[in-house]
């Protein structure tokens, strides 16, 4: 007899395992004791790189025919800001008047709590594995949060090698705005950051005919990049936009001219643009204003669609028969790993309300995460009946 895992309960034993990024704590360890014990084959795999921390990984399965049904999350959290600040023990655990407080309450450790909840009712219903074919996977990486170099990208090579292939996709993020229900991503923006920097010629003040300012020409540069309208946006995105986040000449002197000046900026695109098309265009702006020029330029992740189809309307059915909310299909916000996994399989988004996620006190009310469990697990129920 397979024993229902609560949902609450294991979310308070993940939120106690302060795993800030890139430490485990121990979270890990609590999650594969629970998949272990409702059948899940755990596999914890860790990689290196030489320019970031190691970082620990989970990826579980039940039964071992397709459909392999993947949910996909992660146990590290964000720093905790001033700890003086937060009126409960940030790690522990605590629920008053039905709310569970903790950091990672909502990003996202009780989404993860949640599904395995969820996958403990299908397994114990016999919906999954055995005889009726089909498989329940998780992913679970303590690399979100942090640079993403040793996380989910890494482990989807490991299961590409390993013959582990996915069919489907749902990643726990936070995804809605006020109330469980709202919101299901069905895509992300890419984002881009980069970082111009112009160099002149350094000089007096007094002689600017003898120097070259880089000031003038990096404002003209930002002052084109910043009036330029990308585009007005599609049928599932908002238009791209371009935010100036720093501007710096490292000067403190008043009578000196600088040698150079950078500025930094970040672009959230939709899928009318490529990071490759954006870089082009960043540097014909340059070149149009003229002189010497240097951009570094980072793209976490492109813009992507998963084109809503049977998957997003299985969804988009269960949530509203739960909750009583139609959701609405969106792509705004900012990036997570569903950006890596999109190349693998169809994936969406859903979780909890992100309110107070990143913030002091963070929590979620105890009845959400229960209601969430409820989704998921009608979602799976759902998905293995219109696949087995």
């Amino acid at each position: 007899m397979i024993a229902i895992v609560d949902a609450v309960e294991l979310s308070r034993d993940l939120l106690r395992c302060p795993s800030i990024t890139p430490a485990d704590a121990g979270a890990l360890d609590v999650l594969q004791t629970a998949l272990e014990g409702i059948g899940f084959v755990c596999h914890r795999l860790k990689f290196s790189d030489a320019d970031t921390p190691d970082i620990d990984n989970l990826y579980a399965r039940f039964g071992d025919t397709a459909p392999n049904f993947c949910f996909a999350g992660h146990t590290d959290v964000v720093p905790l800001g001033n700890p003086d600040s937060w009126s409960v023990d940030p790690f522990g655990g605590e629920i008053i008047d039905d709310v569970l407080y903790g950091r990672g309450a909502t990003d996202m450790k009780s989404a993860v709590g949640a599904f395995v909840d969820a996958a403990s009712r299908i397994i114990a219903a016999g919906a999954v594995g055995g005889s009726v074919g089909g498989s329940i996977s998780l992913l679970i990486t303590g690399d979100e949060e942090g640079p993403a170099v040793n996380g989910t990208t890494k482990v989807l090579d490991w299961m590409v090698e390993n013959g582990e292939v996915i069919d489907v996709c749902l990643v726990g993020e936070p995804t809605n705005p006020l109330k469980l229900g709202d919101m299901i991503k069905i895509g992300r923006r890419g984002s881009m950051t980069a970082t111009i920097t112009v160099t002149g010629v350094q000089g007096h003040t007094a002689y600017p005919h003898l120097a070259d300012n880089p000031l003038l020409r990096l404002i003209a540069i930002l002052d084109a990049l910043a009036n330029t309208k990308l585009d007005d946006g599609t049928d599932h995105f908002q238009p791209s936009n371009l935010q100036l986040t720093t501007i710096d000449t490292g000067n403190p002197a008043t009578n000196v001219i600088p040698a150079q000046a950078t500025a930094g900026f970040n672009i959230r695109f939709n899928d009318l643009h490529t990071g490759a098309s954006l870089t082009e265009w960043l540097h014909e702006q340059c070149k149009a204003i003229g002189g010497q020029y240097d951009l570094d330029i980072r793209i976490s992740g492109e813009a992507f669609l998963t084109p809503p189809a049977d998957f997003s309307a299985l969804m988009a059915r269960v949530v509203k028969d739960v909750t009583g909310i139609e959701p609405e299909l969106s792509t705004s916000g900012g990036t997570s790993d569903a950006r890596f996994i999109k190349d693998y399989c169809p994936v969406a988004e859903f979780g909890l309300v992100g309110q107070t996620m990143h913030k002091v006190d963070e929590r979620i009310a105890v009845a959400d995460i229960r209601a969430l469990a409820d989704i998921y697990a009608a979602v799976l129920d759902g998905y293995f009946a219109a696949h087995g």
